[in-house]
């Protein structure tokens, strides 16, 4: 399974990234098996030479009879030691791409971004609907001009 911070791409303009592991208890593994979890407003801060991702919500699993559970903790990343050093001389910001599992661990795909302008964020949207209405004349469809007619 596979969660994605869609939000990420369309305010940051990526310049590098990093495969990172990730420390989980038991039951939020079982819970992003299942699919929950939200990235859209984390981030990843550098603390003591560790990085943490802050903010991320991962639900406590369903089953699991948890108390005193918070959802969005800051959990332990792991990283090199030299990706660490690399990560703290960028003063640009460390945002979670996505989190997956790969080989039965999971993996947070942790991207250095800029922060994007009003206005590049316009030209995202009109490019992304250009592409939209090219594929839409390629595949035949008429759109609003047969209602026209």
């Amino acid at each position: 399974m596979k969660i994605t911070n869609k939000k990420a791409r369309f305010n940051y303009q990526i310049t590098d990234s990093f495969e990172a592991g990730i420390v989980l208890s038991g039951h939020e593994v079982k819970s992003l098996r299942s699919g929950h979890g939200d990235l859209s407003e984390s981030f990843a801060k550098i603390q003591n030479g560790e990085v943490y991702l802050k903010n991320a919500f991962i639900p406590a699993y369903q089953n699991a009879s948890i108390r005193d559970y918070d959802p969005k903790r800051e959990r332990k990343l792991l990283l090199h030691r030299d990706q660490i050093r690399k990560l703290a001389g960028s003063t640009d910001h460390l945002i979670p791409l996505s989190i997956y599992e790969k080989r039965n661990m999971f993996k947070v795909d942790l991207g250095i971004g800029t922060s994007k302008k009003q206005f590049d964020k316009r030209k995202t949207i009109k490019a992304r609907d250009e592409a939209r209405r090219i594929e839409q004349e390629l595949r035949g469809e008429k759109g609003n001009e047969s209602k026209r007619e």
